[in-house]
């Protein structure tokens, strides 16, 4: 990744965005996050795997945990304010921590390559054990009418077995 040093303004704006979308999950705004994301976007979680050599890539891009589309995404929010996302009833405890955001100038004048750390922390009802995902994300977002935009996401999680009961967050 070749990082630039951008305008302090323009890092600021754009972490700023990174952390009004975490405060929208936390909070179970699915709907307004919604409104963050592309019509065009590209949602995708490769898996890691353990590898021998130390050197190559423990990523499987061949295979995800999910590739989703808006279209995918809107159907899993959709889903979450039904009586059938038990799995959400009671409503889990989440916080996203984001975190380390380096920002490079993407392929269009309007759009920016954005990786970022993440953590993510549920817990459940009275469960003393909590679930916790951490990782990187690769970003592109893009500058619409004033406002900023998640065109492109793709999620590396650390661990290559997930400690999590399901998939139902976004991250």
């Amino acid at each position: 990744m070749n990082i630039e040093l951008l305008n302090t303004g323009l890092q600021n704006e754009i972490t700023q965005f990174l952390y009004k979308e975490a405060y929208l999950l936390d909070h179970r705004q699915y709907r307004e996050w919604l409104g963050l994301l592309s019509e065009d976007i590209k949602y995708v979680m490769p898996l890691r795997v353990t590898v021998q050599n130390k050197m190559g890539s423990n990523i499987n891009d061949e295979m995800t945990y999910f590739t989703d589309s808006k279209k995918d995404i809107t159907m899993k929010v959709e889903r979450l304010y039904t009586k059938s996302a038990w799995v959400e009833d009671p409503a889990p405890r989440q916080r996203h921590f984001i975190s380390n955001v380096m920002i490079e100038q993407g392929s269009r004048p309007d759009e920016y390559k954005v990786r970022s750390y993440f953590l993510f922390k549920r817990s459940r009802a009275s469960e003393l054990n909590t679930e916790e995902l951490f990782g990187e994300r690769e970003d592109v977002v893009r500058k619409v009418d004033g406002g900023w935009e998640i065109a492109e996401r793709t999620i590396y999680p650390d661990q290559s077995v997930l400690t999590v009961m399901n998939l139902s967050m976004f991250l």
